[in-house]
This record gives C-alpha cells, sequence and structure tokens, in this order.
C-alpha cells in the first residue's frame, strides 16, 4: 500500500465531492469567481492526482460578470448514476449583507471530460447543493436553507426535496431534515445509504479554524437524524499545532477493494516566524486545500482513522500506484491553440477580442481591458500558487502610449487585494516598469518618483516573482541572464482569506499574466511563455 501525503490537491481547491466510478477516482472542488467553472481531478490510486477538466466552460452555464469577489461557484456535488455523470453548483450573486442571492443548477455528461449540458434550473433558497440518487431510481436534492430574518440564524438548516428527471424540476414539498448541532453554521449535505442508515455529512463552524465535519444518520431519508455519538467526524480546532488546519467540508468514498476513505477541505498556515499571528493559526495564502483521511466503521458510524483530527500521512487503499505524467508543463510556451487547464480567468470566458494564441503565434495575445479591480472585463490569464515556495516568470512585450496602457506579472487575491509588476509610459520618461499594490481596497504605487527606464530599442523584457513563504519579491531583466531584484519584500500573507478586510473570502493566491488599457485603445501585450517552477 502506497503512503499518501496530504493534501492531495494542494492550493486553492476547496469543497471536495469525491466521487468513483468502476475503479475510477474523481474529486470536485470549488472554483468562485474564476472561469472556467468547477474543477475535476481524477486518479486511479486517491494519492496521484491530475486535472482532469473544468466543465463549465460556456456563458450560458455560467455567467459571473459582475459577481463579487468569493461568489460564483460554491461546493459543486459530482455523482454518477443512470450511466452519466450529475453536476450539481451554486452560482453566488449576492455574499455581503443580510442575503445570500444564490442559484443553483444542474449539469450532466456522459463522460468526465466531454461537452456538458446547458444547465437546469433546481431552486435558489440557499447554497452547497447535492443530489442524492436513491435506490428505488428516486432523487432528491439537499440544500442548506438561508434565514435572513433578524434574530434568527443565517443557517437554517438542510433542506431536502424531490427531483423529477422527466419534468428536469423539483417536485413535492420541501422539508428541513436537519438544524446541525451546537457547533452551528450547517452547510454542505451529502446523503449517503449504507447498509441500513441513511448518512447525512454536512460541514459545520464556518470555513475557517473552527471547521468541522458532522455526521447523522437515520433509517428514514426525511428523518429524524442522530449525531454521532463523537462529532464532529473531523476538525483541527482542537489540534492548533496539525499542519493541516480548517479541517471539514468533507465527502465519503467507498473504494472498489472495499475500503473506506474521507477527502475533506483542509488549510496549510504560513511559518508563523516574521509574520502576524490570527487566532494564534496564521495565514493561508495557498487557500483552501484537499486532503484524504482512511475511515473505520465500529457500531455503523464511520471514524477517522487515529481520531478525529488529520493526519498528515495515512495509508493509501489496497490499489497499485498509478503515477500520471504531469498535467502542467513548468514552461509553458503557448505553442498550443487552447490554454492549459491550470489557466484561468476572473468572471467569463476572455473571447479573441481579448485572448488569443493565433493572433502571434507562440504567444499568448491580451487586449487590454479593465483594471485589476473590476468586477467585469479583466484581461488577466492566472494559475494558483500551490507552493509557499515558487517562481514564476514571463517574457513580455509590450508598447505603450499612455499611463493608462499597462502590462505585466501580478499575484492577486481578489479586487482588492494583488501586487503588480508592470511595463507602462510615463509623460516624461517614456516606457517605465512600475510597481503596484492594492492593500484592503488602498492604492499604492511605492517606486513612485524611482520608476525603472525601459531603454527604447528594449523590445522583450522579462519578469519574475520569487515567493519564499512569507515574503516575496520582483525581479526584472532587459535580455534574460542579469536580474535585477526590486528592493521591495511584499507579505504572503496579505493573500490570503485570513487577512481580507471584512472576512467572508474563500479563494486563494493567484499568480499571472495581465494587460490593461482603461483608455479604451485595446493596447495588446504578447507573452512569449509562462514558467512556474515549485522549489520544494
Amino acid at each position: 500500500m502506497a503512503t499518501i501525503r496530504n493534501p492531495i490537491l494542494k492550493g486553492f481547491n476547496p469543497d471536495p465531492s469525491i466521487c468513483r466510478v468502476g475503479e475510477d477516482y474523481y474529486i470536485a472542488v470549488s472554483t468562485f469567481e474564476w472561469f472556467p467553472g468547477v474543477g475535476i481531478y481524477h486518479s486511479k490510486d486517491l494519492k496521484n492526482w491530475r486535472l482532469a477538466t473544468r466543465p463549465l466552460t460556456r456563458t450560458s452555464q455560467l455567467n459571473m460578470l459582475g459577481n463579487p469577489n468569493s461568489g460564483g461557484v460554491w461546493a459543486p456535488q459530482l455523482s454518477y448514476n443512470d450511466g452519466k455523470f450529475w453536476l450539481i453548483y451554486t452560482d453566488v450573486k449576492v455574499t455581503e449583507g443580510q442575503w445570500k442571492d444564490c442559484h443553483n443548477y444542474l449539469v450532466t455528461c456522459d463522460t468526465i471530460d466531454g461537452e456538458w449540458s446547458e444547465p437546469i434550473y433546481l431552486n435558489s433558497s440557499g447554497f452547497d447543493p447535492s443530489l442524492y440518487h436513491d435506490a428505488d431510481g428516486k432523487k432528491y436534492l439537499a440544500n442548506m436553507y438561508w434565514d435572513h430574518r433578524l434574530n434568527h440564524h443565517n443557517f437554517y438548516g438542510i433542506v431536502l426535496q424531490e427531483y423529477d428527471v422527466e419534468k428536469q424540476r423539483l417536485i413535492g414539498d420541501a422539508k428541513i431534515i436537519f438544524e446541525g448541532t451546537d457547533i452551528k453554521l450547517v452547510e454542505a449535505p451529502h446523503i449517503y445509504k449504507i447498509n441500513e442508515y441513511y448518512y447525512l455529512l454536512t460541514a459545520e463552524g464556518g470555513t475557517r479554524y473552527h471547521h468541522a465535519a458532522t455526521i447523522a444518520r437515520s433509517k428514514n431519508l426525511w428523518g429524524p437524524y442522530e449525531v454521532h455519538p463523537e462529532n464532529p467526524l473531523i476538525t483541527s480546532w482542537d489540534s492548533p499545532r496539525n499542519p493541516l488546519q480548517k479541517s471539514g467540508h468533507a465527502s465519503i468514498v467507498h473504494t472498489h477493494t472495499d475500503e473506506w476513505f474521507l477527502a475533506h477541505l483542509t488549510g496549510r498556515p504560513l511559518p508563523q516566524n516574521n509574520q502576524p499571528i490570527l487566532d494564534s493559526r496564521g495565514y493561508c495564502p495557498l487557500g483552501r486545500e484537499t486532503a484524504i483521511q482512511r475511515l473505520e466503521w465500529k457500531n455503523d458510524w464511520p471514524y477517522v482513522v487515529g481520531g478525529n483530527e488529520p493526519s498528515l500521512e495515512i495509508e493509501g487503499p489496497a490499489i497499485k500506484e498509478v503515477v500520471w505524467e504531469k498535467d502542467y508543463d513548468e514552461k509553458d510556451d503557448f505553442d498550443t491553440d487552447t490554454l492549459n487547464n491550470h489557466f484561468q480567468s476572473l468572471r467569463i470566458p476572455l473571447g479573441k477580442e481579448v485572448l488569443s494564441l493565433t493572433d502571434n503565434p507562440g504567444h499568448l495575445r491580451l487586449y487590454g481591458k479593465e483594471s485589476l479591480t473590476s468586477k467585469f472585463t479583466q484581461a488577466f490569464i492566472a494559475r494558483r500558487w500551490q507552493s509557499f515556495n515558487f517562481i514564476a516568470e514571463t517574457k513580455v512585450k509590450f508598447r505603450p502610449d499612455s499611463f493608462q496602457q499597462a502590462a505585466g506579472l501580478v499575484n492577486y487575491y481578489n479586487t482588492e487585494n494583488w501586487t503588480s509588476l508592470q511595463i507602462t509610459w510615463h509623460e516624461d520618461k517614456g516606457r517605465i516598469l512600475e510597481v503596484n499594490t492594492c492593500d484592503n481596497f488602498v492604492f499604492d504605487q511605492p517606486l513612485q518618483g524611482n520608476e525603472i527606464p525601459i531603454p527604447e530599442h528594449i523590445e522583450d523584457i522579462y519578469l519574475k516573482v520569487d515567493v519564499q513563504e512569507n515574503i516575496y519579491e520582483y525581479a526584472y531583466s532587459f535580455d534574460g541572464k542579469d536580474w535585477h531584484t526590486i528592493p521591495i519584500q511584499f507579505q504572503s500573507h496579505k493573500l490570503s482569506d485570513d487577512y481580507i478586510q471584512g472576512g467572508g473570502f474563500f479563494t486563494g493566491a493567484f499568480v499571472g499574466m495581465q494587460c490593461q488599457d482603461t483608455s479604451g485603445q485595446n493596447r495588446y501585450a504578447d507573452f512569449d511563455y509562462f514558467i512556474y517552477k515549485e522549489n520544494n
């Protein structure tokens, strides 16, 4: 048996929904405002995973134009039944204030990496929807139920309603089947029928350090449900020194070798030397990730092997290890007609009027659009931070003639928290390299007055960021050989859920390439390559 080291999906890959089809295993994860929507990973052995597909590729399935930060796709649920895959997801339109305006949809596909169907609208009563396929052929939708009323807890409970496949809509009465425990904030329901019991697995405690997975059971689908005698099933709250924190939001899989495992959300705080302390736990710029634990059964209850806190290493299933080829190259030369699935844009797909891999073959061309603070159309392509130590590098050609035009390398959390090293223009200096920062919506230009002039004869400018746990630094080169580090150290923890002002944010740090032109002239930048190379 192979040893599995957690997390199995590194970087921002939260809310795992695990699904087995024969001897293949899939995990669907949330993507929030990043497009295409949902990430589905594939494994043969529960240890080695590759990104198989991002199924929501069309605006008819998912249009997040104007969606708030950390809105969009919350907690997808993947299942396989009747010879096809079923994917349930939420598109959250409002996150602030008393309401959570969100809409739940269903899409299907015969194959995991095929073209998924047009969406079927289900309801808008809450988020984290999940489809249960009962043995008698009936199907049921469960989701958390949102209560906006004053002096009421917002997380009212878990609601269940039958779904009619023929009519493609919910039918019958909706009933609250579980109101949660004293941990509160019950969400993320998944239903399993195992032997004579229905098991309802939920998340509680909010998705930060108090997070937990709760499980209850009943002999009737509609309840009442009794809670596990040693609940929660998993949490990190009682284990502040565990390297896997925020453990909760989970799903169960039964392997073809008759073993049981729990895929769950987790987060890894930065080492706490030289960084501020939050709740004595720290900050997680890699976002919420996915880990896996082994389960055992006692008295018809599942237990995490070793206790209800997560383990960094577990014994994998009795399956021969299958190692995939890497699903991304450390250096992407943009020599194909499609982007690697690890790259995403914000909120909407970028059409040929914004992004092209053919206008200058071998380059990613971005036509300048709105600023990094826009929730509408940004010409920005990025990928997740997946390590505390890595370098990202690109080579870009850009000829601005206005300070409203800029292109370069960006490290990004959301529209209010990011930094960039960009080529732009100054009335007196011509082309320059400029650093911009946005820190909880406070904008700064720390090189102001000391911007770096770009010699007129230089066409290609090389830009790099070196991330070293708690800090990261930008560098540039005019020949690709002699690099000059910009003497400003940026703090990694500022690109984390835990730092963002006001809370209620759920993504992670990204690094990528951006071109903006707020003059409306659509000035383009050509990126020759992009390197993402981890150092650990």
